[in-house]
């Protein structure tokens, strides 16, 4: 098994293919056109919200750990009333990336300190780098396939060479989604975790476009081309391993890059729609229209009668009348749980399904 080295040791110039210089110019544009049509909704939370819980389900996915589109909302508007392991695992999953991207927007930076902070959210633990050999990757019949690092000051002193790599730019000449490519191999190779590893990585992936400014929101999710792409996922990390291939891998990335772009740039359009078409007409319709209820309905997909009266500062009678009043006219679909109830944003549920689709 060869030694893994910094990724310095890489010659940048070996990327300055036709093959992968054609492929970064269509990722790069469309990954711009997803910065702007982000940016033009009035209310970046909407996005952030229900986005991440489609990257959050897809990427735990990946790990075997499997929820519905439905019992993932349900679980995050009445966690009480629906005991699910998984969607709970998921929902972690949400509250790490947020974590990462408020660290990113308060520093600048992505440090060792803050993935091990995203590993612990995601994980519920304080393990820090792994400390005990022993970790090994096995394929489909159990078989090892790769030994990461065991020593536990290598693994310190290959994650210190990484945090530069990501930091300082002039490290490395190459454009940064080369070198998020490069990143995220390299973190997955490292493994530096016991256990969620593969989640905190491809948050890693996200918040390096944050903090490079080719995004101003994390709503970049390779997950949902990964799990499309599974078995050349795992074949590429391999085949660069043992047999030095980081070309093809750089152009997985950067095609995940362009067609994960365009798929959310349309659903984004969509969303933008089905909220200026609820805004347009409850304004019309209801006296109670205000800007903070739109708001309501579509960060959540799934509300509830706690979340508007939070959200507008009314009474629970006057929030139940809201939403009992937007279930009567189409516009939400109410569900009664027990003694409770949530509503299900009937635009909105529609284009994440078809985005998870």
């Amino acid at each position: 098994m060869p030694i893994l080295l910094p990724l310095e040791h890489l010659d940048a110039g070996r990327f300055d293919t036709p093959a992968i210089l054609k492929k970064l110019a269509a990722s790069s544009r469309a990954l711009a056109e997803l910065k702007g049509i982000a940016a033009s909704i009035p209310n970046q939370g909407i996005l952030i919200n229900t986005l991440v819980l489609q990257e959050a389900k897809d990427s735990s996915e990946i790990e075997n750990i499997v929820t519905t589109h439905d019992e993932l909302f349900k679980d995050d508007v009445l966690p009480e009333a629906f005991a699910n392991p998984a969607a709970k695992e998921v929902l972690r999953y949400r509250q790490a990336l947020r974590l990462g991207f408020e660290q990113v927007r308060a520093t600048g930076l992505i440090t060792s300190s803050h993935l091990i902070g995203i590993q612990a959210e995601l994980e519920r633990n304080n393990a820090g780098f792994r400390k005990l050999p022993g970790t090994a990757l096995k394929d489909g019949r159990g078989e090892t396939v790769y030994t990461p690092p065991q020593s536990h000051d290598e693994i310190v002193a290959l994650m210190t060479d990484l945090e530069r790599f990501i930091n300082e730019p002039e490290r490395f000449a190459a454009d940064p989604l080369i070198k998020m490519a490069l990143i995220h191999h390299q973190f997955e190779s490292i493994h530096p975790f016991y256990d969620g590893n593969g989640r905190t990585g491809r948050i890693l992936n996200v918040l390096y476009l944050v903090k490079e400014g080719l995004l101003e929101v994390p709503v970049l999710y390779l997950s949902s081309h990964i799990v499309r792409t599974k078995a050349d996922y795992y074949r590429l990390l391999q085949t660069v391993r043992e047999d030095d291939t980081w070309e093809d891998w750089v152009l997985y990335l950067l095609d995940a890059v362009e067609q994960t772009a365009r798929q959310t740039i349309v659903t984004i359009h969509a969303i933008k729609a089905a909220l200026f078409d609820y805004k347009h007409r409850i304004r019309a319709g209801y006296k109670f229209y205000s800007q903070d209820l739109i708001n309501n309905l579509f960060t959540h997909p799934y509300t509830k009668i706690d979340f508007v009266q939070r959200d507008l500062k009314v009474s629970r009678l006057t929030a139940t009348k809201y939403l009992d009043a937007l279930a009567d006219g189409g516009f939400v679909q109410k569900v009664k749980v027990g003694r409770s109830n949530y509503y299900i944003n009937l635009a909105l549920d529609q284009i994440l399904r078809g985005a998870a689709a």
